[in-house]
């Protein structure tokens, strides 16, 4: 357990120093996003009422939604990009490491995490109050629900990143498509940005029995007091049960057809 634990450790560190050696700007984009929050927490307040409630959300509510769906983003995407290394050709030598292949991108995720959770994330909720915005949970139960559906999310998010990247190997799908195509249907489904609750002609109420709204509608509506719970989560641990054994299956099953590009 020593041994797998540095080894983890170590591959996160590693990807994290690289991410501040490679790009010295990084935390130009830490800024940018910091200003998407102030954007959308401006749109907010010019279109919801103050008072009352929107789809039984109130203005209060949006806006912390808001600020923690961007403080936990990097967790809630859960991107690994392993489908790039087929284009670059880094998925062959991955083989020769000990450590399977999901658990080496899974471990090379957490760095730019931490990353961001210390550089932005911490700094944003702390700004938060000066932004107007109440950066607390609803009580503590949701809090502590919240670090707990927040795990499930990860575990969710990982395996449709790896279901993503085993369909890009079975049918021969160029990185850049999927990319596109996962993000595309994410940014609308997952909730991350803009509560499923806030959707016209109820689509909410169906989107949220999908797997990518378990992936960040179902903690963040935990976290300011939306909904039941046990229910949400009890989804997002049918979701881990049947996506899992589905990427492992689909990514064991295609992995022999995988081309490695390197260029």
């Amino acid at each position: 357990m020593g041994l797998f634990f540095r080894r983890v450790t170590k591959s996160a560190v590693m990807k994290a120093t690289a991410l501040m050696g490679d790009s010295p700007l990084f935390l130009v984009n830490y800024l940018m996003r910091l200003l998407r929050v102030v954007v959308l927490l401006t749109l907010w307040r010019s279109l919801l009422p103050t008072h009352g409630t929107t789809s039984g959300l109130t203005l209060g509510q949006v806006l912390t939604y808001t600020v923690m769906g961007e403080a936990a983003a990097e967790l809630l995407a859960c991107r690994t990009w392993l489908e790039d290394s087929f284009w670059s050709g880094a998925i062959a030598m991955r083989y020769l490491r000990p450590m399977g292949i999901f658990m080496q991108f899974s471990a090379e995720m957490m760095g730019p995490v931490v990353l961001g959770l210390v550089c932005f994330s911490a700094p944003l909720l702390a700004l938060s109050p000066l932004l107007g915005v109440d950066p607390l949970p609803a009580n503590l139960g949701a809090g502590a629900l919240f670090l707990l559906s927040l795990a499930l999310a990860v575990t969710i998010c990982l395996a449709i990143e790896y279901l993503f990247s085993g369909f890009a190997v079975a049918i021969q799908m160029h990185p850049y498509a999927i990319n596109s195509m996962r993000a595309a249907v994410w940014a609308v489904l997952s909730g991350a940005f803009l509560p499923l609750d806030l959707l016209p002609w109820g689509l909410g109420r169906v989107f949220e029995w999908l797997p990518f709204a378990a992936t960040a509608s179902t903690p963040l509506k935990i976290y300011i007091g939306r909904g039941a719970p046990l229910p949400m989560m009890a989804l997002q641990v049918g979701w881990a049960a049947l996506l899992w054994p589905l990427a492992i299956w689909i990514w064991n099953a295609n992995r022999e057809r995988m081309v490695a590009f390197g260029g």
